[in-house]
Order: C-alpha cells, then sequence, then structure tokens
C-alpha cells in the first residue's frame, strides 16, 4: 500500500496529550489519525458526534447557579 505524508498544524499542548494518550493506548499518533480516518472512510461520517449544543464545565455551573437563583431569589443579593 504506497503512504503520502499529511502535514497538519496543531496546538503543541493538544499534540503532547494526544502522544500521551494513544501511546499509553499502544499507538502512535500517527496511526491514531489512521484509525480516524479509516473509521470515518468505513461508516461515511466522522465517527462520534460533534456538537456547539454541549457546555463546558463552567456554563454548567453558571446555568445551576442561575437555577439556584430563580428558586430562591435572597441568593445573590
Amino acid at each position: 500500500m504506497a503512504q503520502t505524508e499529511l502535514l497538519v498544524q496543531i496546538d503543541d499542548n493538544l499534540k503532547k496529550s494526544g502522544e500521551e494518550l494513544f501511546n499509553s493506548l499502544g499507538m502512535s499518533l500517527s496511526t491514531a489519525i489512521n484509525v480516524f480516518v479509516s473509521q470515518s472512510v468505513r461508516l461515511g461520517k466522522i465517527p462520534f458526534e460533534i456538537s456547539l449544543n454541549v457546555a463546558n464545565a463552567e456554563t454548567l455551573e453558571a446555568m445551576e447557579e442561575v437555577e439556584q437563583m430563580i428558586n430562591d431569589p435572597s441568593i445573590g443579593d
């Protein structure tokens, strides 16, 4: 099977974290990228959900605080 190089730009910290994760799973970052692309081609889609509707921890905490303020108006006085 012929191979080609792929040049991608990635944040240094993200690359290091990814390498640590994939090394602990017994594969290189390159292998992980190949697994991702292979699964995408096989399934005909990105193999996981991508959504703008997922709130991060800070947002979830703020939403919970607002809910508490709604239920108890004395909070935040």
